[in-house]
């Protein structure tokens, strides 16, 4: 795959937010009709659905799509936990890349708030889950060996947390946007030592999509995004020998596939949205990328590197800190933030002259499993 002949037509999303009163169906006509205006096109012009939902009952996607007049074209929903939604995406792009459909409906939908109440719960199958390594225990012994390893502080990870609600500021469709302090974050209740209740995304209810079709061939060239790479991995066997910690090594590997294929470096990358879902996890993930080296992240969210104005900004959106996790819908969201990025239409929160981006996404994993899925993507402007 050269990664040069598929390309971005259109981008949309919901608003983010507990608001199951709306339904899957009211978000998915508004993200998905945003996308379609956005490429110029009309649901019947839709020739394939890839579609990423992780809660949903047997035939949300299929039910969500039906009022928007997509029906009778194959439709293939994705469980790749919170990797689902960039997962359909990455099909989406194999699928126009090797010819089998032109244009392309990737799809996220996840209505949280029907589930949960609060935290997501272990389900009766997860043996991890009951004996107590869910994502906050898994992320919370993570920054613990971090602080013992690399003497990352409380106040970096709560670092993380400030710079992506003061970015969620300039995006109206996050569901925190009102500013908050390192003293607030750390004042926060605990939820797994050392991680307090502002460093954990919240769950949302939303949708996403994202037309793909072949590069050249919109309606507006000039608005297209050309997706140089898209690179989706499943993670090693994992254990506490390891020299790095729960999620390190997926994320590193994931990325050198995307950059090799993409012909780029890290430094070439303008602009990152990443799977935040943890300020620990952004630390991490930052690391992985290749933004600094091991042990690194926290002085580099401290020094302003990754802030708006810094040289390569992380999470503009706000992040899922800020936007919330949706998760079948949050990757293709993180799609949408980098298409409006490369084209100049993140309003208040545009990082100047961005060219070149990247999307990471990493979903589930076990206490033995270095994550089930990461997709890392990089995209890149055309006009």
């Amino acid at each position: 795959m050269t990664g040069r002949s598929t390309a971005i037509w259109g981008v949309g999303t919901s608003a983010f937010g507990k608001q199951a009163s709306l339904g899957g169906p009211r978000l998915a006509w508004q993200a998905t009709t945003e996308a379609l205006d956005d490429a110029g096109l009309k649901a019947a012009d839709i020739e394939a659905v890839y579609a990423g939902s992780v809660f949903g009952d047997p035939g949300t996607v299929t039910r969500s799509l039906q009022q928007i007049g997509i029906v009778e074209v194959p439709v293939i929903t994705i469980e790749n936990a919170c990797a689902s939604g960039t997962s359909a995406f990455h099909e989406a792009r194999m699928a126009v890349d090797t010819g089998r459909f032109e244009r392309v409906l990737a799809f996220g939908i996840e209505t949280m708030t029907s589930h949960f109440e609060g935290a997501i719960s272990p389900i009766a199958s997860d043996p991890d889950g009951a004996q107590g390594y869910a994502m906050p225990s898994i992320y919370g012994m993570s920054a613990t060996r971090y602080q013992h390893e690399f003497g990352v502080t409380n106040e970096q990870m709560a670092a993380v947390a400030v710079k992506n609600r003061r970015h969620a500021v300039g995006n109206p469709r996050a569901q925190h946007r009102k500013t908050v302090t390192v003293q607030q974050v750390l004042g926060s209740r605990m939820v797994a030592d050392p991680i307090t209740l502002f460093q954990c995304c919240s769950i949302a209810d939303a949708a996403a999509a994202v037309v793909v079709g072949p590069l050249g061939g919109s309606g507006e060239p000039a608005q297209e995004v050309a997706i140089r790479s898209s690179a989706l991995r499943s993670g090693r066997l994992w254990d506490h020998t390891t020299d790095r910690v729960w999620g390190w090594d997926i994320v590193a590997d994931t990325a050198a596939r995307a950059y090799e294929e993409a012909g780029v470096g890290v430094g070439d990358v303008d602009v990152f949205e990443v799977h935040d879902a943890f300020t620990i996890g952004e630390i991490i993930t930052t690391e992985a990328l290749g933004l600094c080296e091991l042990g690194g992240g926290g002085r580099l969210v401290e020094s302003g590197h990754t802030s708006l104005g810094g040289p390569q900004p992380v999470n503009p959106s706000g992040g899922l800190l800020s936007r919330g996790h949706p998760l079948g819908a949050t990757g293709l969201a993180q799609i949408a933030e980098i298409a409006w990025q490369l084209r100049g239409m993140a309003a208040d929160r545009q990082v100047p002259g961005a060219r070149i981006g990247a999307v990471e996404t990493m979903g589930g994993g076990t206490a033995g499993i270095d994550g089930n899925a990461c997709v890392v993507t990089v995209l890149e402007q055309v006009g």
